[in-house]
């Protein structure tokens, strides 16, 4: 698998420690690119992107100091800033910030949310019976290369395995509670004070080995910008979540099947409902193609055959480029040219963990190395 695997263990700095020093590299390349893609997004310098997460750092501190101390130690680690690694975990507030002082050109329209497609899967949908959940992770092509699958051993806290950018603390993913986090990001500018990031958030609940407790984080903590956040468990149910800094809106699952793009299916909030249009509009249309594909699930033979159903679903074409399969679009700047970076699939009955890094009708999910359930709160 052309792809870092890292495995961290012990305290926070211990973790960070290791996070940093064997992924170096992709942390780097990392910095690079959002080096050049905030300028070209904003006109920031890297010193102003620097400046503007330091304001990150007192809301971390006041509800995950361990995390923020993860954090800096990456950096020591990697040999970068301290304030490049808060950066690169808080890229998309920064982005999405509409605080003159530092991204005064960047606005909802200009700058749509991260593309992404979810699924969940639970018994009564799958042939086999198991439980599923993954999605098509679609970002820019330039972080392609900074694709770090993470196994994370911290007890008594659960074991997790993340797919994340090099540097960052948490992404999308799965624990050793059976607890699976999915994500999609959302739009709207909502005016509110600075919260928490989103891989702080998204790691916050998948460091939680009970259902209740991880599902009612996104209620405990302010976050700062508007995300979805499908939340599916080995027990075989799921819940979606349209959070936002304002207001949280759900869904549950039909017939066992739940899907998320990157509109709000569940209601535009009033606060941004008036001027609020869909970006990218192509989510509209990925949910709908996943929906049918993976209702094909329900007949499957085998547990193969659900992984061939699923892998054929996420790799499904229409609208090319920008389909659930997303492709680079030549006609966009090299920096804004947006693909499918990975795609995961997870069983959560077996904990088997599969990633197809990078677009999925050109690579095979591969089995990580990793048992989902070789840690605190499995099987």
């Amino acid at each position: 698998m052309a792809v870092r695997l890292v495995q961290i263990e012990g305290g926070p700095r211990e973790r960070g420690l290791a996070y940093g020093e064997a992924a170096r590299a992709e942390i780097r390349r990392s910095i690079a690119y959002y080096r050049d893609a905030f300028r070209l997004a904003s006109g920031l310098e890297w010193t102003d992107v620097q400046a503007s997460a330091r304001r990150w750092r007192a809301p971390i501190a006041a509800v995950a100091p361990h995390l923020l101390e993860e954090m800096d130690a990456i950096a020591d680690g990697a040999g970068v800033h301290q304030d490049e690694i808060l950066a690169l975990n808080a890229r998309g507030e920064i982005v999405r910030n509409h605080d003159s002082a530092f991204n005064p050109a960047v606005t909802e329209e200009e700058e749509p949310a991260d593309g992404c497609s979810s699924f969940a899967l639970l018994p009564e949908a799958t042939g086999d019976g198991h439980v599923y959940c993954g999605q098509n992770w679609d970002w820019r092509e330039g972080t392609q290369d900074t694709v770090v699958l993470l196994r994370v051993v911290q007890p008594p806290k659960p074991t997790l395995i993340m797919q994340v950018e090099a540097g960052q603390i948490g992404r999308h993913g799965a624990n050793s509670a059976g607890i699976a986090l999915n994500a999609n990001g959302l739009n709207g500018a909502f005016g509110t004070p600075i919260g928490i990031p989103q891989p702080v958030l998204r790691r916050l609940i998948l460091d939680h080995d009970h259902l209740k407790s991880a599902l009612q984080v996104p209620f405990d903590v302010h976050q700062h910008i508007a995300t979805n956040l499908l939340v599916t468990h080995r027990g075989g149910v799921a819940v979606d979540y349209e959070t936002t800094p304002v207001v949280h809106r759900w869904g549950l699952p039909s017939n066992g099947m739940l899907v998320h793009g990157n509109h709000y299916q569940y209601g535009v909030p009033d606060r941004i409902a008036a001027a609020h249009r869909v970006s990218p509009v192509d989510s509209l249309y990925r949910v709908q193609v996943i929906e049918r594909g993976l209702a094909s699930a329900r007949t499957a033979t085998s547990s193969a055959e659900v992984r061939k159903v699923v892998a054929t679903t996420m790799s499904d074409h229409v609208g090319h480029p920008d389909g659930v399969c997303a492709h680079p679009d030549d006609r966009a700047p090299d920096l804004k040219r947006y693909k499918t970076i990975a795609s995961s699939l997870v069983d959560l009955t077996s904990g088997e963990y599969r990633v197809a890094v990078g677009n999925p009708c050109e690579n095979d999910y591969e089995l990580l190395p990793w048992q989902l359930y070789d840690g605190p709160g499995g099987h």
